[in-house]
C-alpha cells in the first residue's frame, strides 16, 4: 500500500488513501505549484532518509511562510513513502504524476533508473541531485534528467584525485591498493566502470567489497577481508544502515580512519558518530554546507521549526544530510523561479520546470541573496551538461562534528566527460528506439 503524507505547504485539499492505495480526493489546488516528494522515513534506510526529507520539506515550507511561496504562488508538497524500494517508488510516481507534478526527486538510483524512460513521455523532469545514472549528465541524450551538481563518476574521480594528492601525485598511486566497499545495488555499482578505468590508468589495484542490502548491518565478513587484504585506502559508497555499520567495523579492525573516505551520501553525522572516538579522522566528500551558520537556516528555524510546522529536531539543523535536503529544495525552488521568469507564468507545468532547470544559474550573488553564502559552490546547468561537474570538498569528522578538510576539488572532467557521453550513446543504443532530442534549449 502506498503511504502518503500530505504536507500543507500551501492551499491544498486533504488527500484520502484507501486500503488499496487509491486516491479519493485531488490534492493540487489550481493556484499552487505541486511538488511530490518521494521519501523514506521507515526501514533500514530511514536513518539517512529522514534527515533528507526534513531538509527538503522545511526549506519549501519556509518559502511559503516567509515569502508566500515563489512568485506569489504557494507550494504544495506531498510525501510518498518508498522505503527505498524501486517498485514502491514507481507506484508513488504513477499515483502523483497526474496532479500537476513539476519534478521528481527519487532519492534512489534504482527508482531513478525506472523513471528515466518515463520522464520524457510524461513530460515531468527528474532531479537526481548527485546520484542516479551518471550518463544522464548528457543533456543531448537525456533532456528530462538532471543530476546537478555532480555525477557519481565525478565523485569517483575526485576521491582518486584526493588520494593521489595525499600520496604526492597521481603517478604515485601505482602499486597501491584501494578498497571499494559499496551497497550492492544500482547506486553502489554505478561508479565501478569509472573506478576500473582509473585503476588501469594509474596502476592501482581496485579491491571490491560488495555489501548486499539485506546484510548492511552484518559486515563482519567484508571487513575481515579488508584486514586480510590491507588496502592502503578505503572508499565507501554506502547509504542508510550500511554507513554506521561500516564505520564501526573499520574502527574494530583498526583501519586508519584518515584513509577511509566516503561518498557524499556516506557523510551523515549519525554515520560518523556511530564509531565513537575511534571514528576521528573519517572523511567524506561533500558539496553542501557544513553547520547551521547560514541566514536561510535561521529563517527555517524561525518560521518553521519554532512555529511547530515541522517534525524536525532543532538539534539536527545544520547536519550534513539535513543541509543536503535543503540544497535539493533550493535547486527545486530556483528551477521554479527561473521557469516563471522564462514563461511569464506563475503556476507552471513539468515542461516549464524542465526549462527552468536547464537554465539554472545559481551563482555566488544568488546564493548570498538566498541567505546561503558559502553553502554550496556556484552551479550552472546547460542544455548539453545537466550535471556541471562542479567541485566538491573533503570533510573530516573530529569526534563530535564535521569540519571542512580541503578546498574545492575539481573532478577530472577531461577524463570523465567523454566517458559520460559514450555511456549515454550506449544507453540510447541499448534502449532503441531512444527519442532524439526535440526539446527547446532555454540558453
Amino acid at each position: 500500500m502506498r503511504n502518503f503524507k500530505q504536507l500543507a505547504l500551501g492551499t491544498a485539499v486533504a488527500l484520502g488513501v484507501g486500503l488499496t492505495g487509491a486516491m479519493t480526493t485531488a490534492v493540487q489546488a489550481q493556484d499552487a505549484n505541486y511538488v511530490p516528494l518521494l521519501t523514506y522515513r521507515t526501514g533500514p534506510y530511514a536513518g539517512s532518509g529522514i534527515h533528507i526529507a526534513n531538509g527538503m520539506h522545511d526549506y519549501l515550507k519556509m518559502l511559503n511562510e516567509r515569502d508566500g511561496g515563489i512568485g506569489g504562488v504557494k507550494l504544495v508538497t506531498e510525501e510518498c513513502e518508498t522505503g527505498y524500494n524501486a517498485q514502491k517508488g514507481v507506484e508513488c510516481y504513477e499515483a502523483t504524476k497526474g496532479k500537476g507534478a513539476l519534478v521528481y526527486n527519487p532519492y534512489s538510483t534504482g527508482i531513478t533508473l525506472q523513471l528515466i524512460p518515463k520522464a520524457g513521455v510524461d513530460k515531468i523532469p527528474v532531479l537526481s541531485m548527485g546520484y542516479g545514472l551518471s550518463a544522464a549528465a548528457d543533456g543531448k541524450t537525456f533532456p528530462w534528467i538532471f543530476n546537478v551538481p555532480d555525477t557519481y563518476w565525478d565523485g569517483a574521480s575526485v576521491v582518486i584525485k584526493y588520494i593521489g594528492e595525499q600520496e604526492g601525485g597521481l603517478e604515485n598511486l601505482k602499486g597501491k591498493k584501494i578498497g571499494y566497499i559499496f551497497l550492492d545495488a544500482g547506486y553502489g555499482r554505478e561508479p565501478i566502470p569509472l573506478l576500473e578505468q582509473l585503476s588501469e590508468k594509474y596502476g592501482f589495484e581496485l579491491l571490491q567489497y560488495p555489501v548486499p542490502g539485506a546484510e548492511m548491518q552484518n559486515q563482519s565478513s567484508q571487513w575481515l577481508n579488508v584486514r586480510r587484504d590491507r588496502p592502503d585506502y578505503m572508499v565507501m559508497w554506502g547509504w542508510g544502515a550500511m554507513n554506521p555499520t561500516a564505520i564501526k567495523e573499520a574502527v574494530k579492525i583498526r583501519f586508519p580512519m584518515d584513509k577511509f573516505i566516503g561518498v557524499w551520501w556516506s557523510a551523515g553525522d549519525d554515520d560518523a558518530a556511530a564509531g565513537g572516538e575511534g571514528a576521528k579522522g573519517y572523511k567524506a566528500m561533500n558539496f553542501s554546507g557544513v553547520g547551521s551558520d547560514f541566514p536561510a537556516l535561521d529563517d527555517i528555524k524561525k518560521h518553521v521549526i519554532d512555529a511547530g510546522l515541522s517534525s524536525t529536531d532543532a538539534e539536527t539543523i545544520g547536519g550534513t544530510l539535513y543541509n543536503r535536503g535543503v540544497l535539493n529544495s533550493v535547486i527545486i525552488a530556483e528551477g521554479i523561479r527561473t521557469a516563471q521568469e522564462l514563461t511569464g507564468k506563475k503556476v507552471i507545468t513539468g515542461e516549464d520546470m524542465r526549462l527552468g532547470l536547464e537554465a539554472l544559474n545559481l551563482d555566488e550573488a544568488r546564493l548570498a541573496e538566498l541567505g546561503l553564502k558559502g553553502f554550496a559552490h556556484p552551479m550552472k546547468v546547460t542544455c548539453d551538461d545537466h550535471a556541471g561537474s562542479h567541485p566538491v570538498f573533503i570533510q573530516e569528522w573530529d569526534g563530535k562534528k564535521w569540519r571542512q578538510a580541503s578546498g574545492w576539488i575539481e573532478p577530472m572532467t577531461d577524463l570523465v566527460r567523454p566517458l559520460l557521453e559514450a555511456a549515454a550513446a550506449e544507453y540510447a543504443e541499448k534502449n532503441a528506439p531512444w527519442p532524439a532530442r526535440t526539446e527547446p534549449c532555454p540558453n
